[in-house]
């Protein structure tokens, strides 16, 4: 698959995943195997400004070659400036523009998943980062529209292939639907056939490799957009490597093996946040994942879940059942899940789905989704 100059093989993109995919994440996932791994959602706003949280945001480990930053917009001129300051100053080798998002405090803003309603105005940024981006190959993530009443998806992928975009993934839910319900793998076929001129990458219900290969055969699609289904699983992408070339071998790791990726995750985070307990607290989310299936009694999942330190999380992981085989029930839905009694929007953002005006405040300066 190519992206712009860049090959990608096999043909698996992470999925920019706010507080997720930083760069100790990145680099777990990238040592099992081949891909694009894209880092958390950046605002455009707060790297125009210098933010220096953001500016921490887009570092990359030496081993991460190509470098992906996905940016979040929705003023064309901000984007366009973002993009232009990556492309001068050497921060990325690619650019994934966010219009998948389906968070409130991003959709009422008129971002996201919400954008691409506005097809002016998503014609706008899409021009403004193209223009900019130098030979850096542009991309674009979205979803099927805000809800079944008000699909875009397939207006925003001929708009893209107009204004030079080199490739589009589509999350096949609607941001109504959240992560909730089934992905709609027909919808990115319909994506497929509706913009033959540029690869089409499907996102949504990637569970194990062979999900993969089956959403592949039967949407046509060029590559696949890796989430959920890798949380506490980056040797995941090991299994999507040898699916696509067509090895049947799965990566089974003992609790004692996994235990061994948990501490150093932990410890991936301390280097890159630099403050030890910060850095703990925030690995907390992922013990849960890592841990799904395996036998492990509740006090000491709530002692891994509540360490503040890396030696009180060594001590925890230490108790586990080392010799504990892979459990067989893990290739199911992981984190976050439910759909949306309504979509959040500014102000009369449904009235005329042609307009360019740009919501008040619109600019987050918080990067990170």
């Amino acid at each position: 698959m190519k992206i712009g100059p860049i090959g990608v093989w096999p043909p698996v993109v992470l999925a920019p995943m706010a507080g997720i995919t930083n760069a100790p994440f990145r680099v777990l996932c990238r040592e099992q195997g081949a891909g694009l791994f894209v880092c958390e959602m950046i605002t455009t706003r707060a790297l125009v400004e210098r933010n220096p949280k953001t500016l921490r945001m887009i570092r990359f480990a030496e081993s991460e070659q190509p470098r992906s930053i996905q940016l979040y917009g929705v003023d064309p001129g901000v984007v366009g400036r973002a993009v232009k300051m990556i492309a001068e100053e050497d921060l990325a080798d690619h650019v994934d523009l966010n219009f998948g998002c389906p968070v409130p405090k991003v959709t009422r803003r008129g971002g996201g998943s919400a954008l691409p309603y506005k097809r002016n105005l998503l014609r706008r940024i899409l021009r403004e980062a193209v223009a900019n981006a130098g030979s850096l190959p542009v991309t674009m993530k979205m979803r099927k529209g805000i809800d079944d009443d008000h699909l875009t998806y397939l207006d925003a992928g001929r708009i893209a292939v107009e204004e030079g975009i080199a490739a589009v993934a589509l999350h096949a839910r609607t941001a109504r639907q959240h992560y909730g319900g089934v992905a709609d793998w027909e919808a990115i076929a319909r994506l497929k056939d509706a913009v033959p001129e540029i690869p089409v990458l499907g996102n949504g219900d990637i569970w194990c490799a062979d999900d993969a290969l089956r959403m592949v055969a039967r949407t046509g699609c060029d590559g696949v957009v890796v989430g959920r289904g890798c949380l506490g699983r980056p040797w995941l992408f090991k299994d999507l490597e040898n699916a696509f070339n067509g090895s049947p071998e799965r990566t089974r790791p003992t609790l004692g093996e996994v235990a061994e990726v948990m501490a150093r995750h932990a410890e991936g985070l301390a280097e890159c946040f630099d403050v030890e307990r910060y850095a703990v607290a925030d690995f907390r989310k992922h013990v849960g994942w890592y841990l799904k299936g395996f036998t492990v009694g509740s006090e000491l999942r709530r002692e891994l879940a509540t360490a503040e330190s890396l030696d009180g999380l060594r001590e925890g992981l230490a108790k586990l059942e080392h010799d504990q085989p892979w459990p067989s029930n893990t290739d199911t839905p992981r984190g976050k899940s439910g759909e949306r009694s309504k979509v959040l929007l500014p102000d009369g953002w449904l009235d005329d789905p042609w307009d360019c005006v740009v919501p008040e405040d619109a600019e987050s300066d918080i990067s990170g989704g």
